[in-house]
């Protein structure tokens, strides 16, 4: 059968609808194998003329074997032809946010399941076209069940690494650490959440183990505090001194030789550097308390910076270090910041925009 339909440069709707009709009336005498042929988009407007019915039915009890599997497409390791864009050097590629319970040794209350948010990474070579994301899970959970050291987290890098043929590669895990702290002058006791991160990385074959810890304390201004006292020596005015919710996110090089640095032992670090951590549980002891603990310990954002430092540069577990302190001002509508770091580690020329975005604590 010949059909010979003359299609305008310019189709309307009238024209389309000619066309289709065309494109029927050649599939009624069409071979399966001349309607396969077709771009698939064209061939479902054929109403099914040589194109196959297909199930519609979930097939609950289908599994297929090995030799079906093997056929099944995997895009991600195709040839480097499938690349889209500049063929270049991917530093990160991974999953970010899946979650499991994980055990974590803690300093003196045994261990603690926590549910934790697992990131992993791996280094991706210019002329790979990707990886499989989920063998980084499947990693990962044949080590989930033991209790949490760096070295089932070596484990864990060491695994997936091998299994998506990568030279570079980073796990990093979140989570919230509970400790019963208690209150300053009336014995209450309640919990407190830190939020921690871990993180090993692997770049050029060396291998750095870090851990981030979000301090909250408050803090008060020495200027503030100053001139209220002025007003009041002066004038006999009343006047206070203006403090604000702070956060401190600590970040540290950890070194093997030296013995465990704890988690506990880091928040330790932070008290002693300053004391004027939120509080729990608070009666009205408590809360005069707190005043007369900022009153002790006022503190510009560059005080803290520098406080954090001198206690980490005391301990010899501790290698590089960043420091990165915000204060939320009450007195101005914007905050007051300083970023100290020690080592090639944390060292940086730019900020991620949303940097100090992050150092927001909700409670």
């Amino acid at each position: 059968m010949t059909i010979e339909t003359k299609v305008s440069e310019t189709p309307d709707r009238k024209a389309a609808k000619a066309a289709l009709a065309t494109l029927r009336a050649w599939a009624q005498e069409a071979t399966s194998a001349e309607v396969a042929a077709l771009d698939p988009a064209v061939a479902r407007m054929v109403n099914g003329a040589g194109y196959p019915a297909f199930n519609r039915i979930y097939p609950a009890d289908f599994t297929g074997g090995a030799n079906y599997k093997a056929t099944l497409p995997d895009l991600q390791n195709g040839p480097s032809s499938l690349i889209r864009g500049a063929q270049q050097l991917i530093q990160h590629v991974g999953i970010s946010n899946f979650r499991l319970p994980i055990r974590y040794h803690s300093r003196g209350a045994g261990d603690l399941q926590l549910e934790t948010s697992v990131t992993g990474s791996v280094s991706l070579d210019a002329q790979k076209k990707g990886i499989n994301m989920s063998r980084i899970m499947r990693s990962f959970y044949r080590h989930a069940e033991a209790t949490f050291s760096f070295e089932v987290i070596e484990a864990a890098l060491d695994d997936y690494k091998a299994d998506l043929e990568s030279l570079d590669a980073r796990i990093q895990m979140r989570f919230s650490f509970p400790m019963k702290i208690e209150s300053l002058r009336s014995g209450l006791a309640g919990y407190q959440y830190y939020d921690i991160a871990l993180e090993l990385v692997e770049q050029e074959g060396k291998r750095k183990k870090i851990v981030h810890l979000d301090y909250v304390y408050s803090s008060t201004c020495p200027c503030s505090l100053e001139l209220s006292e002025h007003a009041r020596a002066t004038r006999g005015q009343l006047a206070t001194p203006h403090s604000q919710r702070s956060v401190a996110r600590i970040s540290v090089e950890v070194l093997d030789a030296e013995g465990c640095l704890w988690f506990e032992d880091l928040i330790d670090f932070c008290r002693r550097a300053v004391p004027t951590e939120t509080q729990v549980m608070v009666k009205r002891e408590d809360e005069q308390a707190f005043a007369e603990l900022n009153a002790a310990n006022p503190i510009f954002v560059e005080d803290a910076a520098r406080l954090f430092c001198e206690q980490l540069l005391a301990d010899a577990r501790v290698g590089d270090f960043r420091i990165v302190a915000s204060h939320q001002e009450s007195l101005h509508s914007h905050d007051a910041i300083s970023v100290l770091t020690q080592g090639d580690t944390f060292a940086a020329q730019s900020f991620d925009p949303k940097l100090f975005n992050t150092l927001f604590h909700v409670g």
